[in-house]
């Protein structure tokens, strides 16, 4: 690791997490579909079929980085704030989408910077909330679910796309081997700061299963929680209601 470069630990100091995701920027979203073998795109369509967007609603995408997820929930019409607390996924998130992009870029997508521990947004503002591949980066992830449920209106609903546990202890085996020994050596070939993706491993490891996930929803406040394994619980999608 060179002297500039960023790595995070399982400490996920904000500053330090942050400034990890401003030097992957550039590449990070031709990163995330080798290393996942194309899976990225197959979460993404998952979820933005659980958000289910329409025109006419506020949906605050959390975590979004350079925007490729708010890009696909804003094909549908509806307001869509992105929002991540990396000042350069949003810089690079603008230079794609953003007003000064070709074409002028997308008029209901807008960029923010934000900390999912602290949203600067009022209370009972979106209809949607979601977050894909975030929440296992913050520090404190119980307070970002309160958040979250904070600045959602009354019934409306959270859509959490995060890595999980496979349930095959047989699968769960080849994965581990995956992230252990082939990730760590595809990772140098392909990113820019190949040690944001022992990080990344790290974390993985560190989370939580799916049930554990869902009872943190529910202590935040969050009804009428449900999930489903996507890749054979690699990923998990969750779902849940904010009380009327």
């Amino acid at each position: 690791m060179t002297p500039d470069s960023h790595r995070a630990d399982l400490g996920k100091d904000p500053a330090r997490v942050s400034g990890m995701f401003d030097e992957v920027a550039p590449a990070y979203d031709r990163t995330n579909t080798v290393l996942s073998l194309g899976n990225d795109r197959l979460w993404r369509v998952a979820t933005t079929r659980a958000v289910a967007p329409r025109a006419g609603q506020r949906i605050l995408d959390l975590a979004a980085g350079t925007g490729a997820s708010s890009v696909a929930l804003a094909r549908s019409g509806a307001e869509i704030v992105a929002a991540d607390f990396s000042p350069g996924m949003i810089a690079e998130g603008e230079r794609r989408y953003g007003p000064g992009a070709v074409g002028g870029g997308i008029p209901n997508l807008r960029f923010v910077e934000a900390n999912a521990t602290d949203l600067p947004f009022a209370d009972d503002e979106f209809d949607t909330v979601t977050m894909s591949f975030g929440l296992r980066n913050v520090n404190e992830p119980k307070k970002a679910l309160r958040e979250l449920l904070r600045v959602t209106k009354p019934g409306g609903r959270i859509v959490v796309c995060e890595f999980s546990h496979p349930p095959s202890r047989a699968f769960a085996g080849l994965y581990r081997f995956y992230n252990g020994r082939i990730l760590p050596a595809v990772a140098k070939a392909v990113s820019s700061n190949a040690e944001a993706y022992e990080y990344l491993n790290e974390s993985i490891n560190d989370w939580p299963d799916q049930r554990t996930l869902s009872g943190w929803m529910r202590e935040a406040g969050w009804t009428r929680v449900a999930h489903r394994d996507l890749s054979f619980g690699i990923v998990a999608l969750h779902r849940a209601v904010k009380p009327v």
